[in-house]
């Protein structure tokens, strides 16, 4: 599942651009006064600015073989969200590993290192050897709904979970992290998790507002 770009909603344009370029030495490929969008691998990142937002949750693929050299890169820059005192978590079942942290609207953001993916990175890692968006997180009441309204849209598997709590969609490329606000919080801050918008472009090109999603033309 390709992720093109995920488009997120910020009420300081300014805050997420100076995070970004400056902190993480993302590349800007188009910046004016509404929206501002990052090179992020074979992806983009875009902030469009919008008076109310709910913070996101969203995850980038990384070569398989950076998980630790993207941990020091990452401890220069931002202050890493630890879970149980560990700064990466390894999620055996998928064979992956992660890293966390807050963006400047308090998005979680998370480098994860899968070795589904192949991609090596054979020099220290920098922002360049980021390889795609992978992950959007989705809060809802019901995850069922959601699921079928994705699915009619384009076929899509689960990759891990069922309609209670958690249910991830799509594959190591790319993955839609459904879960039911009413039963789980963030991981790995296990806060509230809001029922924030989003668009998305690439295999799937729908926006999610408001809690509902309508497909672009």
């Amino acid at each position: 599942m390709i992720i093109r770009e995920i488009i997120l909603f910020t009420n300081n344009l300014q805050a997420q651009r100076q995070f970004y370029k400056t902190v993480l030495n993302f590349i800007i490929i188009e910046d004016n006064a509404t929206h501002v969008s990052f090179k992020t691998g074979n992806s983009i990142l875009t902030f469009q600015y919008n008076e109310t937002i709910k913070p996101s949750h969203l995850a980038f693929n990384i070569p398989s073989d950076s998980i630790y050299h993207a941990l020091n890169w990452l401890k220069k820059r931002v202050k890493i969200i630890d879970y149980e005192g560990e700064d990466i978590t390894d999620f055996k079942a998928w064979n992956a590993k992660s890293i966390y942290f807050y963006d400047a609207d308090n998005n979680i953001m998370e480098f994860i290192a899968r070795e589904a993916i192949t991609i090596k990175n054979n020099e220290n890692f920098t922002a360049d050897s980021i390889v795609s968006i992978s992950e959007m997180a989705i809060a809802v009441d019901n995850i069922e709904v959601i699921y079928n309204q994705i699915n009619a849209i384009k076929s899509i598997s689960i990759f891990d979970g069922n309609f209670d709590r958690f249910c991830a969609l799509g594959n190591s490329e790319g993955l839609f992290i459904l879960i039911d606000k009413n039963k789980k919080k963030w991981y790995p801050t296990m806060t509230e998790a809001f029922t924030s918008d989003f668009i998305i472009k690439g295999d799937y090109n729908f926006s999610f507002i408001n809690g509902k999603i309508k497909e672009l033309s």
